[in-house]
């Protein structure tokens, strides 16, 4: 079955990069796509599922598919960078062009050591703030597509809603299209929001509504809260031990442009 899929995703490739992705000979070749991922280390996050999600990452940049993407921009390949966060975040990894298979197993290589960034709360809002400042301002070259790419296991806990629309909003001008990869967890995150763990000094604030408190389901939460922006969608894994399938899915269909569909359940998958 996965052959199948590989042969159908592949087939997209090719017509999507094609036409696109050519360049004569001799021309400056520039990445059109950069992507950053953000990784999640918080509380919640214990060295196995951390680990577990740098090994779905370095595995999927490993992957033939995803290599076939990315080969399919006619030499260009496409701007990389990786961010982690808890409390607050760091650039893991500062932006990499990722062009062939020699230079994905080389960031894939670096990903498999990247440091955890300590921390115990879920600070979506200040990850955006990061992205905005030290990522956006960064970038080698212009792009047709800025893609942020935000994996996680809970809601923010270190600000409102409200906060967390301004610093998604503030990174959605300048262009981004932010994508979520919810993580799953049974028994842990099935419902959010109510009595959720809380940054101290939370609570010192009068928070309008109250909307970021009442229950809700972790993909539903990223849906109304994250993602945003031109063709955004999420991609849910089941659990840490389906992170690098869901990774690599959705790294296939950012870089080759495939589109994407909600399904009955209420995922949103790829054609």
């Amino acid at each position: 079955m996965r052959t199948a899929i590989s042969l159908v995703i592949l087939a997209s490739v090719a017509i999507v990069g094609s036409p696109r992705g050519a360049r004569s000979e001799g021309a400056a070749a520039t990445p059109s796509t950069a992507l950053v991922l953000s990784i999640d280390t918080s509380g919640s996050v214990d060295e196995t599922r951390y680990n577990l999600q740098l090994e779905g990452v370095a595995e999927a940049l490993e992957d033939p598919v995803t290599l076939s993407a990315i080969s399919a921009a006619g030499g260009a390949g496409i701007y990389l960078a990786i961010v982690t966060w808890a409390d607050g975040a760091q650039v893991g990894l500062d932006w990499r062009r990722v062009a062939s298979a020699a230079d994905a197993a080389a960031v894939a290589a670096k990903v498999r050591r990247l440091p955890r960034t300590p921390g115990e709360f879920t600070c979506i809002g200040g990850m955006f703030r990061t992205v905005t400042e030290r990522l956006v301002r960064t970038l080698p070259t212009p792009v047709e597509r800025l893609i942020v790419d935000v994996s996680g296991d809970g809601i923010d806990n270190c600000g409102s809603v409200g906060e967390v629309h301004e610093e998604r909003d503030a990174l959605l001008a300048k262009g981004a299209t932010i994508n979520g990869l919810p993580i799953l967890v049974p028994g842990e995150n099935d419902v959010v929001g109510v009595g959720a763990f809380r940054k101290p000094g939370f609570g010192l604030r009068e928070l309008p509504g109250m909307s970021d408190q009442s229950p809700s389901t972790l993909d539903s939460w990223y849906r109304d809260h994250v993602i945003g922006g031109p063709g955004s969608f999420l991609l849910l894994a089941q659990g840490y031990g389906d992170f690098a399938r869901a990774l690599r899915r959705k790294l296939v269909t950012e870089i080759s442009r495939l589109s994407v569909s909600v399904s009955p359940s209420g995922e949103t998958r790829a054609d």
